[in-house]
């Protein structure tokens, strides 16, 4: 392979799930002036990932085809653009990629979207942060108004797909912010969701589980929901006069929803998540990982040569924790 190429994966149309991912070689991107070129260690793969795919952001994403897909890696740095001051080749560190790239031996990234990776923290453990970390934390604090210090009152929180990228970072996170955690999940993850910190387990495949209902009967103050197709019906039953359900998932349904409620006479709110990456939180999930409050659960780990094996896991919906990929 010539000196200035790279392997990649990528794609050139819209839907064609994992059968339409490409090897290739392709250039090694030049960082700009705000810019640092990662040689990648790990990459996880998100549902959104695959959603741009299928056109869910046509026609803003991709910018442009044949697109390398993937946001979150892990890995060292290589080079610097000239305007970046923060950083030295050498660096370990995590990023959020704003165009796709993830899969690829090296990936361009914004110095403003890239935090230093400790020593403490494994690239696996890196790569799996980004997304899904960033939306289970805009979506407790931000979003749900909770405090991760602990100093707030104590809430009774239900976590829907508790053991998915999202859930298992919420649950985790929740821990932190004095809360009562009910959880549901697939009977093969209740004991692990229970490891993570949560006070009750549901099988959502069960009466209970699919009511949502606490077994200690508590009604919610928030609903994390990271599952998909539960009525806002199931939802109100549960919760508190002021409950909110923050929707990490956001459909079309949930935007009719959104609607429907603002013309309801109801204080119960439901709060669509559009996730904003913000580089002092995923610093402060990195540092988090870093002390031991903080373990992302990684599913499964695929090369770089078997990046469509991860894509179609992704796609199937099953997972526990995270999916990534490794040049």
């Amino acid at each position: 392979m010539a000196k200035n190429l790279m392997r990649a994966v990528q794609y050139s149309k819209y839907n064609g799930g994992a059968a339409d991912l490409k090897h290739a070689e392709v250039p090694i991107p030049r960082p700009k002036k705000d810019e640092v070129l990662i040689k990648v260690e790990a990459a996880s793969i998100n549902p959104i990932d695959w959603k741009i795919q299928e056109g869910v952001a046509r026609p803003l994403l991709p910018r442009k085809f044949p697109h390398i897909p993937g946001t979150d890696v892990a890995g060292e740095i290589v080079q610097v653009g000239s305007g970046v001051q923060s950083f030295k080749v050498g660096d370990a560190v995590v990023a959020v990629l704003g165009n796709g790239g993830a899969l690829a031996e090296y990936a361009v990234a914004k110095a403003g979207s890239t935090v230093p990776r400790p020593p403490e923290v494994s690239a696996p453990e890196g790569a799996a942060l980004p997304i899904a970390g960033l939306a289970a934390h805009q979506s407790l604090t931000q979003l749900a108004g909770l405090k991760l210090d602990g100093t707030g009152p104590q809430v009774n929180v239900l976590v829907t797909a508790a053991s998915g990228g999202v859930g298992q970072y919420a649950v985790q996170l929740l821990k932190l912010a004095n809360a009562h955690i009910t959880a549901t999940c697939g009977a093969r993850n209740m004991d692990l969701v229970r490891s993570l910190g949560a006070d009750e387990v549901l099988d959502y495949k069960t009466p209970e589980g699919v009511a949502l209902k606490s077994p200690s009967g508590r009604k919610y103050d928030v609903i994390i929901h990271c599952a998909h197709n539960i009525p806002w019906s199931t939802f109100s039953a549960n919760l508190t006069p002021k409950g909110k359900v923050v929707d990490t998932t956001p459909g079309f349904g949930t935007l009719m929803s959104v609607a429907a409620k603002k013309i309801s006479c109801s204080k119960k709110q439901l709060i669509p998540l559009f996730t904003s990456p913000k580089k002092e939180n995923l610093d402060f999930l990195v540092k988090l990982v870093r002390d031991g409050k903080l373990k992302p659960i990684i599913d499964s780990k695929h090369p770089l040569s078997k990046a469509e094996d991860a894509w179609a896991k992704s796609i199937d919906g099953h997972a526990t924790g995270k999916i990534l990929v490794e040049p």
